[in-house]
């Protein structure tokens, strides 16, 4: 295995009324969508200060929303669109459109840490795991990382809720993959998870 591991940031357009749905409610459109923009932002940065690999964003429902042309611009990320009926299905695409080891990361969690991806990377080339997963607290996960496409890992997975954790390990399970657990994260769904972003990010 090359000892780059490629990262592929997976984000939708920060259009108001089209992302962050659940927290409308309380912060309106317009400001889930400027949240939205700063969190992929703060993926991106995180990505590049990881330095494992090249940085991708894998961008829904196209690449031309002026936003990710701007982060293109500014930071030399290479922009991809997502193909696929389900969020699995997508990463799957995006982990095997290039060979070698890929970490891939949403924009829902700006507590990952550049040393967050560093680990994931480091166990994946010295073969301590086949699959990284670094867990969110709501029952989902904010990174995962394999060393080569492993479309078993993305298929009965009950996409966007609480079961999509126990459903991966269920899946690696049966698959008999090795798989190594990070420290929980905590990513921004809801309104409660608004006040924990105090200090953090700015938006």
């Amino acid at each position: 295995m090359s000892d780059a591991c490629r990262i592929v940031v997976m984000a939708r357009a920060p259009v108001p009324g089209e992302t962050k749905r659940r927290l409308i409610p309380a912060i309106g459109g317009e400001r889930a969508a400027a949240l939205h923009r700063a969190m992929i932002r703060c993926a991106v940065e995180t990505a590049l200060a990881a330095g494992t690999g090249p940085v991708e964003l894998w961008c829904t429902p196209d690449t031309g929303h002026a936003y990710f042309r701007g982060l293109r611009d500014r930071t030399g990320v290479a922009l991809h669109a997502q193909v696929g009926a389900d969020l699995g299905q997508r990463m799957h695409d995006a982990i095997a459109a290039r060979p070698g080891a890929t970490l891939v990361i949403g924009t829902d969690c700006p507590f990952l840490q550049p040393d967050d991806l560093v680990r994931a990377a480091s166990a994946l080339r010295s073969a301590i795991a086949d699959v990284v997963i670094v867990p969110a607290l709501d029952g989902g996960y904010v990174l995962v990382a394999v060393g080569r496409p492993r479309p078993e890992l993305f298929t009965r997975v009950d996409w966007g809720t609480e079961r999509v954790l126990a459903q991966t390990r269920e899946c690696a399970r049966t698959a008999r993959l090795r798989v190594l657990e990070l420290e929980a994260r905590r990513d921004i769904d809801r309104p409660e998870d608004l006040d924990a972003l105090a200090g953090i990010l700015d938006w």
